[in-house]
């Protein structure tokens, strides 16, 4: 066995001797992992899997990190529900050897400035706003990601450690712990890509401030009423996501080229609101494109997150989202800039995403 495999073999083990009999697959678990990152990808509808080639390989496949030639970096920042939520993320890769490479990428979704009003009202029923206080309630994930060709030409795999820190303000926090697996292989023009994301099913242990929630009066006087009971600690599963996707390259002539790849997203969480569904297997796919001139602009559009929608007559219709994007390259810098669901077409929240990307030569 390989030195990755008993690395792989081992940490799989225990992880599964550490879960308690409490823990539970939850759907959406986790889901801030799954928003997206680069506003190159989000122009494309996230159909990345099979193309990717930079920094932002080690989220969408670690995969691609090979095609790193120096040093990489990117950052994003994006806002959601009026600006309430804010997304950002933050990764850098290099080259470790002419056949490997590693990564590092950090990830917040979070909501600021939580007003918390539970001891609002003193225990003699008069109202006191000084004792409103603010919390955040944010997401984190910190990963590692390494990357190495095979002796096959155009074939190479990569593998991501995560590791993922959750917290609501003094009330809650868990930790987390997971791994994904990738794999791109390209022969011509064609490209073909896959990634099988928290593979050994990703955990977070909860830990719950019960000491915290008893002594608010808030909840202390519900529970006399409604017999409140403060949530117990308990592990969350987060189930396989298997992710596949196939691209073509294009030399339309010396000016253009046109880059378009397929992805299908697919759960095993239980029945989801997608195009295929079912008890076992959930298939949303996404189709993106980008189109280059001269290597310095580029158009980028795709459609995807297809969900079904009933009316008032409880008629079903297929709503989907559009997204469009356009970038700029100049030497070792790219701008990118996407706009996610074009006329508020599907039941996304749509937002504004800005990213940039900045390589520096490695020295020999």
């Amino acid at each position: 066995m390989s030195r990755f495999g008993k690395v792989f073999f081992f940490s799989t083990a225990f992880m599964l001797l550490s879960l308690s009999n409490k823990a539970q697959v939850r759907k959406f678990s986790n889901e801030f992992l799954n928003i997206g990152v680069d506003a190159r990808a989000l122009g494309m509808s996230r159909s990345v899997v099979s193309t990717v080639s930079d920094a932002t390989s080690g989220y969408w496949n670690p995969a691609g990190l090979v095609n790193v030639e120096g040093y990489d970096f990117a950052i994003m920042h994006s806002e959601y529900f009026a600006s309430i939520a804010k997304y950002d993320y933050l990764s850098g890769a290099m080259p470790i050897d002419a056949t490997s490479a590693v990564g590092v990428s950090v990830i917040r979704f979070g909501v600021d400035d939580i007003l918390d009003t539970s001891e609002l009202i003193d225990r003699d029923g008069n109202v006191d706003y000084d004792r409103v206080n603010l919390f955040s309630a944010a997401d984190y994930a910190f990963i590692i990601s390494y990357a190495r060709e095979t002796p096959k030409e155009g074939l190479s795999y990569g593998a991501n450690v995560k590791l993922i820190y959750r917290n609501i303000g003094k009330f809650a926090n868990a930790y987390g712990f997971g791994f994904d697996l990738g794999v791109q292989y390209h022969v011509n023009k064609w490209n073909l890509g896959a990634v099988l994301k928290d593979v050994t099913t990703t955990f977070n242990a909860w830990a719950i401030n019960e000491e915290e929630l008893l002594n608010t009066p808030a909840f202390s006087d519900t529970s006399q009423v409604y017999f409140n009971e403060a949530p117990e600690d308990g592990i969350e599963l987060t189930a396989p996501r298997l992710i596949i996707g196939i691209g073509r390259e294009f030399q339309l002539d010396e000016k253009w080229t046109l880059t378009a790849e397929l992805n299908s997203d697919m759960t095993f969480d239980g029945k989801r609101n997608t195009v295929v569904r079912s008890d076992f297997v959930n298939l949303d796919p996404n189709f993106g494109f980008e189109l280059g001139y001269k290597d310095f602009v580029f158009l980028r559009g795709g459609v995807g997150n297809f969900q079904y929608e009933q009316d008032f007559n409880a008629k079903e219709s297929l709503a989907f989202q559009p997204n469009l994007g356009i970038g700029f390259k100049y030497k070792n810098v790219a701008v990118d800039y996407a706009l996610t669901d074009i006329g508020d077409q599907s039941t996304a929240v749509f937002s504004n995403v800005f990213s940039i990307k900045v390589k520096f030569a490695k020295k020999n």
